[in-house]
C-alpha cells in the first residue's frame, strides 16, 4: 500500500548531515543516493535543516524515525499520510526527550485512542493532572520545543523521495 509524507530535519550538526542522508537512503532500499539540500538553521547556530517529501509503503515513516533516532542530537519530525486501512502518523524527536509518536487523521489532526483517554481518566485525581496527561498524549512539550525551528524554516522548497521497487 503506497502512502506519502514529509521528513523534516529541524536541526542537525553539519558533520551529521551526510549520515542523515545515508540513513534515509538505506530505508529507501539502499540503492538511492539521497541529497537533502541543506540550509542553515537560524534557530540554532551551527546546525543545518532540510525537508523532503517522500512516497513509499505504509510504515515507512516509522522506519525513517528509527534510522534517524540513532543520532540523539537531531531534531526531526516525520509525517505519514493515512492510506487504505492504515492511520496516518506524526513522529517527533527532540534531544533529551526522545521520540513522540501519535496517530494522525486525514486532515492532519492528532488522534488519541479511546483506551489511552480512559486510562488517563482512571488514573488522574485532579484537573491539573488531567491537563498534564492530555498535554503528554498530544506531545505538547515536543511541539513547544520544535516550534521555533519550524518557524525558522520559512518557505523551504520541497522535492520528493520515492522508494525504488
Amino acid at each position: 500500500m503506497q502512502t506519502r509524507g514529509v521528513i523534516y530535519i529541524h536541526s542537525s550538526p553539519l558533520a551529521v548531515c551526510p549520515h542523515v542522508e545515508w540513513a534515509i537512503g538505506r530505508v529507501l532500499d539502499g540503492s538511492v543516493t539521497v541529497k537533502l539540500g541543506w540550509h542553515q538553521q537560524d534557530a540554532e547556530r551551527g546546525t543545518m535543516r532540510a525537508e523532503r517529501a517522500w512516497t513509499g509503503y505504509a510504515g515507512m515513516g516509522a522506519e525513517f524515525a528509527k534510522a534517524l533516532a540513532q543520532w540523539p542530537m537531531l531534531r526531526f519530525e516525520i509525517t505519514e499520510d493515512p492510506s487504505a486501512g492504515v492511520d496516518g502518523e506524526r513522529i517527533m524527536h527532540v534531544p533529551g526527550r526522545g521520540v513522540h509518536r501519535v496517530a494522525m487523521s486525514a486532515g492532519g489532526d492528532i488522534m488519541i485512542a479511546e483506551d489511552r483517554i480512559r486510562a488517563l481518566l482512571a488514573t488522574t485525581t485532579s484537573a491539573e493532572a488531567l491537563r498534564g496527561g492530555l498535554d503528554q498524549l498530544l506531545g505538547l512539550d515536543w511541539d513547544r520545543e520544535l516550534e521555533p525551528y519550524r518557524q525558522a524554516a520559512g518557505g523551504t522548497e520541497q522535492s520528493w523521495l520515492s522508494q525504488v521497487s
